[in-house]
């Protein structure tokens, strides 16, 4: 039926009407607020009207406020594409866009000037949609900050100008094309919707998508607006310039004029058309000679720009349509803002002083790690002079720059100021890696989450998924704790709680200083309020040890039920009625009883478990004790020239090394140094004995290590073999076959056109190092890591295995090595975190680390624990506060008891060590509870061999795995 004039304003009206009077009334609502806090900075003004509100409003209204806040924030996580009913959601937008699109293409075959009547089936269908739509639009609108830019914001105006005719359809029992046709630029959103989907995972393929889908919007909305003005014709003329021109026709001559050829076949000739062909042609230009051209380049795969990128001081960049599609994804947590901080009107637009912290990232890739250093401790100094309350987490490439920033006065440790470096703590997790075998795939697993979802083919895998649930956490403990000691707090929250207590805060006998003791000795007390760190899987279970009351849970053992008790008194210091009297002598007689010969890993046979274990010892200082550095924190010695600890290939009978570290180093003359000061810290920590220390030999090209040297001189028992490994014979030149463990470092960052390239020269030294064999002497011990003696026949003399720890910096190359593992039961199609090399302790990657600059955001204590467990035993607060004090008393008795005063790491086997008393000892629970009972020592998890009926390639070959902290898993 014919459509009258009046028909069609209604429709055009409703649009316009809503679109400008919604904006006045926020305009309004604006303008009356911003009066009101003028009001209220006016002297005396502020307190008034604050009375007033008071009396007007009540505690039930400002509930009612606190729940509109939270409400908001509730629809603001909703509609964010990080949650699954988020994405649901703006897919679902998306879908229903596009099929009230579809309507439209549908009902523009019929004339312009006609209105459809509701027997069209497909008018309640695009109702139901506009009703969604509307939905959708109220929950954008209340969790918008600001109310006008919502208002003019692009979806908003689509929703505005199709809506609302809508409903004025349904009032008038009849339909009209009108401004329908805006729906087509909801095509915009097209790469955040496939991206969600994870249709697109390249850039090329983001910015393809980018492109088209502003071409199609482009020509759909256009030739709609044609479409609309040319059938209708020039309203002040009645219509009488119109001519009857189909949507098809439309989109032809739109796309003529993009292409600014132009046939004359199909022209506008509504004063009204012209004019928007006109602006359109100018448009065309600009999306014709650049978006057409990138789409044809993109699509036919032509590579350009493939020279390396080329750092240029000061010069800023918007953010890449890659990025820029993942802050959109992120909107309800993101703002990307263009500026520096080195600039105090950029620090005052992002309002630092109000920030929670200040995460600066540093650029891994440059080809000047100082220089990327020296300028993020200069935007350190900005923010702290801008203001000196605003917590900075900064990310270090080099550690010895890290002195620097303790120095700056508003520096505060107490608030959460930290420093990552990734390279030391890359380089420490190598290094414990070669001091205790697995001990890097232990800790990676306490900070790695495993999403994915698959299905263990072998009870060990299983066991191993398990563990990987687990994670650091804080919590601060009961005050019923307080007096008691940690072996006696550790072993309850064990027992009672299924909670592995690892380490407290507590103030350091020396000099008061506040840090982490990572198992303390039954000396130190707990205190109230003590703050302590957990290994568990949720929050939700070391909240027991918060909850736990000794009058209400004294008799309970099921950690299900220690929940909050209504117990009004609280018993200030308490001892369990079954006190654990850990018998001890003095820590001088603890101390004789394990000497080296006992501390060393014994012979491991098969079948046999090894644990982790950590030990508190407190040094006696002894005439004549181990040289130390300033700080009492690690071995030292003068330095030593490097061509003393040069080794010759021909002179290996001269050098007969045992039980060593093999370090193969990959570098030139003008390679990035890699810091391996960092690697041998934690090898010349000073809890452990001269005695104890392993000869480290480094193999590689002289002319880097030379560079290295001068940050390695003044540790004892370092050598270096130039050379290579990837050639046998340098390999046996170091005596690699006597090694207690090969460490395979990888190289510095090079820019390679692929990123399964990086890895190249350390995988072909591991398969290098993992293709030799060495005869099992009967005279040779062996150590409980290194892989048993095996072979196919009787008859022939039986291998074993060296011992290695490969670092890839591309987790997704560990297939190239996957093969040394030996074992068919691998997980399929996984990634390293779930192969069978990283779960044996044999490959390590710091890929994860990226994710600790959240951590320490959120933990800064977490953070704090690991850098003590991997770079030797010491925070880098307490390192700074130890630099400052006992600066100068190298030989000093203070200096040795504070430095020797620490854990340390250690592989125990079940079978050959003290813990062999230790009875019974079936599973993890009784060793753990046993080795606290009788020795003070804390056992963290199992290293294991893999049972025979669990395919076992290779007979007596042993594989192990991280059993873990769980009670009943057989040792």
């Amino acid at each position: 039926m014919a459509c009258s004039i009046e028909i069609q304003a209604a429709f055009i009206l409703s649009s316009f009407v809503t679109f400008f009077v919604g904006l006045l009334i926020l305009f309004i609502f604006r303008l009356i607020w911003r009066t009101i806090k003028k009001w209220q900075n006016i002297k005396g003004t502020g307190i008034i009207l604050e009375l007033l509100l008071r009396k007007s409003t009540g505690n039930k209204h400002l509930k009612s406020l606190h729940f509109h806040g939270v409400f908001r924030n509730r629809i603001e996580m909703l509609l964010s594409a990080q949650t699954f009913v988020g994405q649901v959601l703006m897919i679902l937008v998306f879908v229903l866009s596009i099929g009230s699109l579809i309507i439209y293409f549908i009902n523009s075959s019929d004339p312009v000037g006609s209105c459809s009547s509701y027997q069209d089936k497909t008018i309640p269908i695009d109702l139901t949609f506009n009703v969604f739509f509307s939905f959708y639009f109220g929950l954008r609108f209340v969790a918008a900050d600001d109310k006008i830019k919502f208002w003019l914001e692009m979806n908003s105006i689509v929703d505005i100008f199709t809506i609302p005719p809508t409903f004025i359809s349904y009032y008038l029992k009849s339909n009209w094309l009108g401004l329908r046709f805006l729906r087509a630029l909801r095509l915009l959103e097209l790469p955040q919707i496939l991206q969600i989907l994870q249709a697109i995972r390249t850039s090329s393929s983001v910015k393809f998508s980018k492109l088209l889908s502003i071409v199609l919007s482009t020509w759909f909305t256009a030739a709609g607006f044609i479409h609309l003005v040319e059938n209708s014709g020039d309203p002040w003329l009645k219509g009488r310039n119109s001519q009857n021109i189909s949507y098809f026709e439309s989109i032809y001559l739109v796309m003529a004029t993009t292409s600014t050829v132009g046939f004359g076949d199909v022209v506008a000739k509504t004063s009204l058309g012209r004019t928007f062909i006109m602006f359109f042609t100018l448009g065309s230009l600009i999306l014709f000679a650049n978006y057409v051209p990138e789409m044809v380049e993109i699509f036919a795969n032509k590579r350009k720009y493939t020279s390396p990128y080329e750092v240029v001081k000061g010069k800023k960049v918007p953010p890449s349509l890659e990025l820029e599609t993942l802050f959109k994804c992120y909107m309800a947590y993101t703002t990307f803002v263009s500026g520096s901080a080195l600039k105090w009107e950029d620090l005052r637009r992002v309002a630092v002083e109000s920030a929670e912290a200040c995460l600066i990232i540093a650029n891994p890739l440059c080809s000047d790690s100082h220089a990327e250093d020296t300028s993020n401790i200069m935007r350190v100094l900005s923010i702290k002079n801008y203001n000196p309350n605003t917590r900075v987490i900064i990310q270090i490439l080099q550690s010895h720059n890290k002195v620097f920033l303790p120095k700056i006065p508003s520096w505060n440790w107490t608030t959460g100021d930290n420093i990552i470096c990734f390279a030391e703590l890359k380089l420490g997790f190598m290094a414990q890696g070669c001091l205790v075998p697995g001990l890097c795939t232990f800790l990676t697993t306490l900070f790695i989450e495993q999403n994915k979802k698959v299905f263990p083919k072998q009870p060990w895998q299983k066991h191993f998924l398990n563990g990987l649930k687990n994670k650091i956490l804080t919590q601060r403990l009961s005050d019923d704790f307080a007096g008691m000691s940690f072996p006696e707090v550790s072993r309850l929250c064990f027992v009672k709680m299924g909670l592995m207590l690892i380490a407290i805060e507590h103030k350091s006998l020396f000099h008061g200083c506040c840090g982490l003791m990572l198992n303390p000795p039954a000396e130190v007390k707990l205190r109230k309020n003590t703050l302590g760190f957990f290994i568990a899987e949720s929050s939700k279970e070391v909240i027991r040890a918060a909850f736990y009351c000794a009058k209400c849970h004294g008799d309970v053992f099921i950690p299900e039920l220690i929940g909050k008790c209504n117990c009004k008194t609280k018993i200030q210091r308490h001892f369990p009625g079954t006190t654990l009297l850990v018998k001890r002598g003095s820590m001088r007689e603890f101390s004789d009883s394990t000497q080296s010969d006992d501390l060393p890993f014994g012979q491991a046979r098969l079948m046999s478990n090894v644990s982790f274990a950590t030990r508190a010892f407190l040094y006696e200082p002894e005439p004549g004790c181990d040289q130390l550095d300033d700080s009492g924190m690690f071995h030292w010695c003068r330095a030593i020239a490097l061509d003393r600890v040069i080794l010759k290939r021909m002179d290996k009978s001269k050098h007969e090394f045992r039980n060593h570290v093999v370090a193969c180093v990959f570098g030139d003359a003008h390679s990035t140094l890699m810091g391996l000061r960092n690697f041998v810290i934690p090898l010349r920590a000073s809890s452990y004995t001269r005695q104890e220390l392993k000869d480290i030999v480094f193999i590689g090209s002289l002319d880097y290590l030379k560079r290295e040297w001068v940050f390695l001189r003044n540790f004892p028992q370092i050598y270096i073999l130039p050379g290579s490994a990837l050639f046998p014979e340098d390999l046996r030149a170091a005596n690699i076959e006597e090694c207690s463990m090969c460490a395979v470092l990888s190289s510095s960052s090079k820019a390679l056109s692929s990123p399964a390239l990086v890895d190249t020269e350390t995988i072909m030294a591991t398969l290098n190092i993992g293709s030799l064999r060495v005869i099992c002497a009967p005279h040779m011990p062996e150590e409980p890591w290194t892989s048993e003696c095996f072979t196919g026949f009787p008859e022939k003399p039986k291998f074993r295995r060296i011992p290695i720890l490969t670092e890839l910096k591309n987790p997704s190359n560990i297939h190239y090595i996957e093969q040394l593992s030996g074992l068919d039961e691998s997980f399929s199609g996984t990634n390293l975190h779930l192969s069978t090399s990283f779960s044996t302790g044999t490959v390590f990657s710091g890929s994860f680390l990226d994710s600790l600059l959240a951590t320490a955001f959120y933990n800064y204590h977490v953070l704090e624990l690991l850098q003590m467990l991997v770079t030797g035993g010491i925070s880098s607060q307490l390192e700074h506060f130890l630099d400052k004090s006992f600066c100068g008393l190298t030989h000093s008795c203070t200096s040795v008891v504070s430095g020797r005063a620490r854990c340390k790491l250690g592989l125990l086997s079940l079978n050959q060590t003290i813990l062999s008393d230790i009875e019974p000892r079936k599973t993890f629970g009784q060793v753990f509870c046993g080795s606290l009972d009788n020795f003070g020592i804390l056992c963290l998890g199992l290293y294991r061999m893999i049972d025979e009926e669990e395919n076992n390639p290779e007979e007596k070959r042993g594989v192990c795995y991280l059993g873990k902290w769980y009670p009943s898993i057989q040792a």
